[in-house]
């Protein structure tokens, strides 16, 4: 069973940091891009940061300069490496990755996502 789980989350000061990080697990044939977003009570769900397989990386306005995204293609990881956090990054964050999954005869590619994790920064 593919899954992605996440985990780093939690309550921190305004000013400090925090790394998520997000395995994928299972049957995979390899992975292409992968990302974190983010969902505040009453807002959409959106793009934080993101990464492809070769390391190029793309960032929300509101986050650049404060976090790093980064990943291990021998460990199926990807990682979000938070400083600088402000009350205003307070979300359940989500992990993301575009996979391409065997089949019995052939392949096949599929998006999947993380449960989420809460991050929450005090002011």
């Amino acid at each position: 069973q593919v899954q992605l789980v996440e985990s780093g989350g939690g309550l921190v000061q305004a000013g400090g940091s925090l790394r998520l990080s997000c395995a994928a697990s299972g049957s995979i044939f390899s992975i292409s891009d992968m990302g974190w977003y983010r969902q505040a009570p009453g807002n959409q769900r959106e793009l934080v940061a993101s990464i492809t397989r070769g390391g190029n990386t793309n960032y929300a306005t509101s986050v650049k300069g404060r976090f790093t995204i980064s990943r291990d293609n021998a460990k199926n990881t990807v990682y979000l490496q938070m400083s600088s956090l402000k009350p205003e990054d307070t979300a359940v964050y989500y992990c993301n990755a575009d996979l391409t999954l065997p089949t019995q005869y052939d392949i096949r590619w599929s998006t999947y996502w993380g449960q989420g994790t809460q991050v929450t920064v005090s002011s």
